[in-house]
């Protein structure tokens, strides 16, 4: 179902869905109805979807033991002998002849702010070689942004299916229950863990209603439910713990729904970028997919920033990003191909990490090639990167510091950056 963040309705056996109202003295087929609200009761547009399903989901609960899922991390993680406050990067993280489901494969890279106060996010990487059997898993603490980049996985969710593959991105609410199948594997790619307010399209000021990420594009699944009677194991994660209990069916068993708290996927080949086309450069928050709001108007607690194919035709103008420090923190990960300000060592399943106050920009080569560039209209092709940008610090997990594939010698990229000085009057 297209759209973003609209009111939808779906039900997959007709005259399953109530009309006129939500909570009808009885359901149709014996059915459930139940709200699941993303948002407190008086937020101003409330977030909510209502649901009828074969249970109430008090029967997919019962006693909770407390579980270790070692490499994923919550904020504050801050790991004494790892320092983060450098610039960074890592080749990709290589896959493993584990047998790795959803939530073993998880490896948390970064964390920021506090998961207890709502506050910040997380950044990991995803190792996926077998999908999820008889088993489920929500996250009370965060709704996760998923960016494949290799392998297609399906998230089977209690309001649909979506299915996703590289070069398109799920977003899983928090509280909403799913598994994780294996489509096509081995399967890795990155996640974006959101503590804050939900992401939301950016204001578009001035460049008004079009291009950038289109409403339109957005696609939320239709109804899709499981009655399923067997030994079923359900993980929650609350407060940054992991927390499972088991159950004697598929909690997948919403049969219909309406509302505006939904999963969605997008594909990022249909975001239109936006740019100069006269001289300078702009700021690289007008390649912004989705934002998070913090607290402070024009700060965001996460931004999606996306760096894909587009015509670069500034004149007289240094055209890849100029160096830079700045309060916000860049992680920044590439799904395939080459960046412009990175030709070399960034390679597709890698990361890098620029934290906030830490200068960074061009390489030498990008520096030298681009100061020297004809400046003709110039396609950057075969190309997608992508940053989550936040405005706190990112802090190495142990993960990151001691057994990701870090590249010792990242930092010495701007070694040979030279002295081109000269005081001349009128000199160029």
């Amino acid at each position: 179902m297209p759209g973003w963040a609209n009111d939808f309705e779906t039900e997959a056996l007709p005259g399953a869905l109530p009309q006129g109202m939500n909570s009808p003295q009885r359901c149709a087929y014996g059915l459930y109805g139940e709200q699941l609200s993303g948002t407190a009761f008086t937020a101003n547009p409330p977030e909510r979807t209502w649901c009828y399903r074969i249970r109430p989901s008090v029967k997919h609960s019962h006693r909770y033991q407390r579980i270790d899922v070692p490499y994923w991390k919550s904020a504050p993680n801050v790991v004494d002998d790892v320092t983060s406050l450098g610039q960074y990067r890592w080749d990709p993280v290589p896959h493993s002849d584990d047998d790795l489901t959803w939530l073993t494969g998880m490896r948390t890279m970064t964390t920021a702010g506090d998961v207890n106060t709502q506050v910040g996010m997380a950044s990991h990487i995803y190792l996926v070689t077998r999908s999820m059997v008889d088993e489920y898993f929500y996250s009370a603490d965060s709704e996760l942004l998923v960016v494949p980049q290799e392998g297609r996985m399906r998230f089977a969710t209690e309001l649909g299916i979506i299915d996703i593959e590289p070069k398109e991105i799920a977003v899983i609410p928090r509280g909403l229950v799913y598994r994780v199948e294996v489509l096509d594997g081995p399967c890795r790619g990155f996640v974006c863990e959101n503590y804050g307010q939900k992401f939301d399209l950016p204001g578009r000021g001035p460049i008004g209603a079009n291009c950038m990420a289109n409403p339109r594009d957005f696609k939320a699944p239709v109804a899709a439910f499981e009655d399923r009677e067997t030994t079923s194991g359900l993980t929650v994660k609350w407060c940054g713990q992991f927390h499972r209990t088991e159950i004697g069916q598929s909690p997948l068993d919403v049969v219909a729904w309406h509302g505006n708290y939904a999963p969605y996927k997008y594909d990022l080949r249909a975001y239109c970028p936006v740019g100069a086309i006269l001289f300078d450069h702009p700021d690289p928050s007008i390649f912004t997919v989705l934002t998070a709001p913090s607290g402070s108007p024009g700060t965001a607690n996460i931004d999606f920033v996306l760096f894909r194919e587009r015509w670069l035709v500034a004149e007289n103008t240094f055209r890849p990003p100029w160096y830079h420090k700045n309060i916000m923190s860049e992680l920044m990960g590439n799904i395939y191909g080459q960046y412009d300000a990175k030709p070399q060592g960034f390679v597709p399943g890698g990361m890098s990490l620029h934290n906030m106050m830490l200068p960074h920009g061009p390489d030498r080569d990008a520096f030298e090639g681009a100061s020297r560039a004809n400046l003709g209209p110039d396609k950057l092709d075969n190309t997608m990167s992508f940053m989550f940008e936040t405005r706190f610090p990112q802090h190495l997990t142990e993960f990151a510091g001691k057994e990701a594939p870090l590249q010792d010698n990242y930092i010495d990229c701007w070694e040979s950056l030279e002295k081109k000085f000269d005081g001349t009057p009128g000199l160029k």
